[in-house]
Parts: structure tokens; sequence; C-alpha cells
């Protein structure tokens, strides 16, 4: 089991779990850390986690700025791609591609999703479905995250 998801599950059964994992994510990558994302879920090929609609992600019309939502996004695609990438595999993002969709009013849900199938493929373009929902279920941001994914080198 990859460490990312181990360390989840390890953690999310005690009490502040979660929370605590959400805070070492944001360690491992600092710039996460600008979003405080809150993981919810974390599996094989799905990750969900929510970003609380405050201050210091607002835009000039008091809404979640779209690029505190892409940095979500990204984060659930990480901790996606470290649950589900096969040991003898490796990732690296090398595209985002999203859409806006409607204004960001509440606390933010950020999901991404991929198919298992495609980790293993001869094709290294890996396509990671993300969308933001606010918390009455509107969708404010959907796109992809294209991931390149390759064999790890020999040592």
């Amino acid at each position: 089991m990859p460490t990312v998801l181990r360390l989840y599950d390890r953690l999310s059964g005690l009490p502040q779990g979660r929370r605590a994992f959400s805070f070492l994510f944001g360690r491992k990558a600092p710039y996460f850390a600008t979003i405080r994302p809150r993981f919810t879920e974390l599996r094989p090929n799905h990750a969900e986690l929510v970003i609380r609609k405050r201050r210091r992600v607002h835009n000039h019309l008091k809404t979640v700025h779209v690029i505190a939502i892409c940095n979500g996004l990204e984060a659930a695609m990480g901790a996606l791609a470290e649950a589900s990438v096969p040991a003898q595999r490796r990732w690296i993002p090398k595209g985002m591609e999203v859409a806006y969709t409607a204004k960001a009013t509440s606390d933010i849900t950020c999901i991404a999703e991929t198919d298992p199938e495609r980790w293993l493929g001869d094709d290294p373009d890996v396509p990671v479905r993300v969308r933001a929902l606010r918390e009455d279920g509107t969708v404010v941001v959907e796109g992809v995250i294209r991931l390149w994914v390759t064999d790890k080198p020999a040592r």
C-alpha cells in the first residue's frame, strides 16, 4: 500500500486524524498549506478535500478565488496519484484544463477521480477528472489534470 494511503488510513481512524493527515500533507508540499485543505476521503483513484471559505482565500468579490480552488484540485489529484500509482511507476503533472462554471460562495469540496486501468496502460498520459462543488452541490470548477506516468528507472 502506498505510504500516503497508509498514513491516511492509519490517522483517519483517530480523533482529529484526518485533520492531522491534512496538516502533514500540507507540510509535504508547502503551497498546499495556504488553502488549509481538509481531506475527507482518500482511496485509490478517488480523493476529496474541503477548502473553507475564509478571508485568506477570497477574491475581490468575497468568493473563494479560483486559483485557491485550483490549488485544492491539485492537492486532491496529488493525494489520489500517491494513493493509486503502482510501486514501479512514477507520475508528474503535465497540465491542467479547467472551466469556471459558478461563483464559489461557500466552503468548497474538491474531488479528483480517475480510472484504475489507466495507471498500467501503455499510454503514459493519465487524465484525472477534477471538480469543485459548493455546499449546495453546484459545480463551480470542473476539468482535467493530465499526469505523465512512466516506469521508474532501474537502479
